[in-house]
């Protein structure tokens, strides 16, 4: 008969329960992380053209997978039904999706961009917002333009129901307003910077303060289950942010070589009007949303029922610094 000390049998047990939490935390590993990009998410473009996450996470075996969002409405229903883990979309979209049930935390600020206005072909008469009145306006529902046209008409004493609203996703609405088909856009970048440039059109009302931060969003689920992927992700998008900053040749030619937009273009949306100087979520981003949430609740648009700065508490996470690899 074979006899074990009692410091082996010690021994063989402990290495039993390491190698099976080590085999635990490997299945529990994700095979791949999915994440958008964005044409008004230009640090995210940045990430993808260069590989930086594929870099940060072939030692674990883990891939990347990029799925277009074409607005923040497009994000967080993507968000929403689980088919990506991490989201671009504005800060006040994300509060509006989050009263609506969304499971997310918004844990990043990737830009504090003027992305939206409301915009009018070059010979059209509308010059301020109460020319609205009556006139078909393309917008996004779920977006910053279409949060930024309510707070726009209620500014004005107008409500969506003082106009005619075409509802078309952002590239299409900036079709529709060069077409003729419509009399306004709430626009969105780099469209609008398009339609500027090649176009003509004018942005007859600009308000920077109305738009709300380039959020990051993350679904509740797999924060809880995987942080410290969420932490190595955060890392390198605040890398790629610093990179993006310190040279912008190399961001705006990620930039084109996406959207095949002339630079007079790109320039508009990144050097004119995108801001990359901050990252962390926190009082400047919870204060821009809260806002844009009680304008909407005072429109009408959020039911009186709801406590939008709980909202707004339970929304923003700035428990995770984006510190760099």
């Amino acid at each position: 008969m074979i006899h074990f000390s009692r410091r082996s049998l010690i021994a063989v047990a402990m290495g039993t329960a390491l190698a099976a939490a080590t085999a635990a935390r490997a299945a529990d590993k994700p095979s791949e992380i999915r994440i958008d990009w964005a044409t008004y998410n230009p640090v995210s473009m940045l990430l993808k053209d260069r590989g930086l996450l594929e870099k940060e996470f072939a030692k674990d075996g883990i891939g990347i997978r990029w799925v277009q969002s074409l607005g923040s409405n497009k994000a967080l229903e993507f968000l929403n039904a689980g088919s990506i883990d991490f989201g671009s979309s504005a800060g006040a979209a994300a509060l509006v999706s989050k009263i609506n049930g969304n499971p997310i935390k918004s844990i990043y600020a990737y830009s504090r961009p003027e992305w939206t206005a409301l915009v009018a072909p070059k010979d059209s008469k509308i010059e301020k917002i109460a020319d609205l009145k009556g006139k078909r306006v393309a917008v996004t529902r779920g977006t910053d333009p279409h949060i930024f046209l309510v707070r726009a008409l209620q500014s004005a004493g107008l409500t969506e129901k003082d106009i005619q609203p075409v509802l078309l996703q952002h590239p299409d609405g900036k079709t529709a307003l060069i077409r003729g088909d419509v009399d306004a856009w709430a626009g969105l970048d780099p469209m609008m910077a398009q339609a500027e440039v090649q176009d003509g059109a004018r942005l007859f009302y600009r308000n920077p303060e109305a738009n709300t931060w380039g959020i990051l969003n993350v679904r509740e689920e797999f924060l809880k289950e995987h942080p410290d992927l969420v932490k190595r992700v955060l890392a390198v998008y605040e890398d790629a942010r610093k990179a993006a900053l310190a040279d912008y040749p190399s961001l705006k030619n990620s930039f084109i070589a996406v959207t095949k937009l002339p630079e007079p273009v790109v320039d508009k949306q990144l050097k004119e009007r995108t801001d990359l100087t901050q990252s962390r979520v926190g009082a400047a981003q919870r204060e821009s949303i809260l806002a844009a949430g009680l304008a909407l609740q005072e429109a009408g648009v959020i039911a009186p029922s709801v406590d939008v700065k709980a909202v707004v508490d339970g929304l923003i996470s700035d428990q995770l610094p984006p510190a760099s690899n």
